[in-house]
Formats: C-alpha cells, structure tokens, sequence
C-alpha cells in the first residue's frame, strides 16, 4: 500500500509529508512522476498560491492529469485534495482570470465575501467545522473540530449534496466536499494539530 502526494512545485510539501508520515501504515512518496501516482494505492494533491498557477504546474507535469484521471476516476482510488488541490477538483477557477479544473466536482472557485465587512480577505486562522452530511473520513472528528485555513477564494458546488462540511466566516464558506472515493479540505489538515492528524488517519483508514 502505497500514498502518492503529488508534487507539482506547489509549495514546500515537507510538512504535509510528515503529517501523512506520521499517520501512516504504509509508505509515504512524495512524487512528480505520473507513473507512481498511477499505481499509488492512495493519492493527495496538495496546494497552496493561487487557482490559476497551481493549475499551470500540474499540467506543466507531462502525463500527471491522465494519470489521476486514471486512477481516481476510472480506477476508484482514494483521493485527497487539500486547500487549492481541493479546489482544483472543480469545474473552474475564477482567481485572477479564468481556468479550467479538474471537472470531477461540478461548481466553480469564486472569491471570499464575508457578510462582515470587518473580517478580512484571506481567511487565515483556526475555526470550527460543521457537518453537513456524514462521511467516514468525518465521523471520528470531535464535534467543532478546529481546523486552520488560508485563503481568499472558496469552492461553490453545483450539487449541495457534495458539501460534506462548512464553517463560518461571515456566513457558511465550503470547508469539506466530497464525492465516491473523492474528499478535498479547504483548510490544511497538516497545520491543524491533533484534529488535523485525526482528519488524515480517517483519509488513509477510508475505504470508500
């Protein structure tokens, strides 16, 4: 049993790779190569910076979009996405510009707008999650489960259904969505202390 994070210059990966490390039963590779992740038993797509630039660095990987697709669509492997690897799994992306996304979540990235003209853009810092509907990799949180976010642009789904879970910044922003064998988180499980480690252990427990 293999973990694939793809590493497609996204950022500094060190500390999501400890995390998952540190939970995990079976190896841990963090990878560029679109060969792995098609075998990967398990795949994480991480991200941080903008829509448009991480979409770029994925596509510049020769090969690393069929070989997700291969995987997680056709071949039914659980999938992480987290933060803008999260909203790469929407239809498109409005952050500076327009881009297309993975399609496998109908919906679109738009910008933050709190209804408190106090709170400010990006939401960084800790906050509770709301359950909306129940999944497994959810069930094991404690209730309110602190988690840390940075961002400025949040996924809108087309299907309410696919939010699994929300919290609260001036009004419900998407936190957690889901699909199959396919969940993505806003916020950054491996930032998010003991809630965030018990978030990834039910990702990697998961058998959907």
């Amino acid at each position: 049993m293999t973990v694939a994070i793809v590493d497609y210059g996204s950022g500094n990966l060190h500390s999501a790779a400890k995390a998952f490390e540190r939970m995990a039963d079976e190896p841990v590779l963090v990878t560029a190569d679109p060969a792995a992740v098609a075998t990967a038993d398990r795949i994480v797509l991480p991200g941080v910076g903008a829509f448009g630039d991480c979409w770029g660095g994925l596509n510049a990987l020769e090969g690393m979009v069929e070989a997700l697709e291969e995987a997680v669509v056709r071949g039914g492997r659980p999938f992480l996405g987290i933060c803008i690897g999260m909203q790469l799994m929407a239809t498109r992306g409005l952050e500076h510009g327009e881009f297309s996304g993975l399609g496998w979540i109908a919906g679109e990235v738009t910008q933050l707008k709190p209804a408190d003209p106090a709170l400010k853009v990006p939401h960084m810092g800790w906050n509770d999650l709301t359950v909306e509907h129940a999944h497994p990799v959810l069930d094991s949180l404690p209730e309110g489960a602190h988690m840390y976010f940075v961002h400025s642009y949040q996924f809108i789904t087309q299907n309410p259904a696919h939010v699994l879970a929300t919290t609260d910044y001036g009004g419900p922003v998407t936190a957690v969505i889901g699909r199959d064998n396919m969940i993505g988180s806003q916020f950054h499980p491996e930032k998010s202390q003991e809630s965030g480690l018990a978030f990834i252990e039910a990702f990697l427990r998961w058998r959907p």
